[in-house]
């Protein structure tokens, strides 16, 4: 067989992409925390890379909003202020109520398949310890909530909050496991959700979200030993 033309060819992923991958899941992961700066020494040691793709890889996140350039200090991870996190995640829960408001109950069980897709893939990744893995697939979880609305702005809207959705979805589940709530049991929370969503009760889902929500998290920050900028 002739090969494909160039254009048409599937390259693997770059150098560049794995290591801005590999820099997403330590940053998820909360084995890069808030504020800690990204050394070049260590990380090309670490990474097995040379500096120019991990510089490269570097500026991808900070394209993203996962990592910023800090005065005398080079590239830190993002710090988010109190007030940061109480805006996105206010946000985040305003989205979704009205997600739910316009969704639940749903009429079409097939519609649910995101949500139970996801929710699955949370128990997989809390079974592994994957830490980085179970913050993706929670964002997935909620975005499935947004998706029941079959409402295209709104879905648009939540999916501009991604990266900052997800930054403080891992900070939340570092600080829970701070304070004892092993990953077993934040998957379990989620699952308690779904049931709510799957059962149709409106009312029950939407108080739910009050608590698994902004509250949840912000009732214990900014914790003593995060790293978090002031107002």
């Amino acid at each position: 067989m002739d090969n494909p033309p160039a254009s048409r060819r599937i390259d693997p992923p770059s150098l560049v992409e794995l290591a801005a991958e590999q820099l997403r899941g330590m940053i998820l992961a909360g084995e890069l925390r808030p504020g800690d700066r990204l050394i070049e020494e260590r990380l090309t040691a670490e990474l097995g890379i040379s500096r120019p793709p991990l510089r490269e890889a570097m500026r991808l996140l900070q394209q993203e909003g996962l990592i910023t350039m800090a005065p005398r200090r080079g590239m830190t991870v993002m710090e988010l202020a109190a007030r940061d996190v109480h805006e996105i995640l206010t946000l985040r829960s305003a989205l979704e109520r009205l997600a739910v408001e316009l969704g639940v109950p749903v009429h079409e069980p097939a519609r649910l398949e995101n949500c139970r897709t996801a929710l699955d893939r949370m128990r997989e990744c809390a079974d592994k310890g994957d830490r980085a893995e179970l913050v993706r697939c929670g964002y997935l979880f909620h975005r499935a909530i947004i998706e029941l609305a079959d409402h295209k702005r709104l879905i648009t809207m939540y999916e501009s909050l991604h990266r900052q959705l997800v930054l403080c979805m891992a900070l939340n589940l570092y600080e829970r496991e701070h304070y004892h709530e092993d990953l077993a049991v934040h998957v379990a929370r989620h699952g308690e959700l779904f049931d709510l969503i799957a059962s149709g009760d409106r009312d029950a889902v939407l108080h739910a979200l009050a608590t698994h929500g902004e509250r949840s998290f912000t009732d214990h920050w900014p914790p003593s030993d995060t790293l978090v900028h002031p107002d």
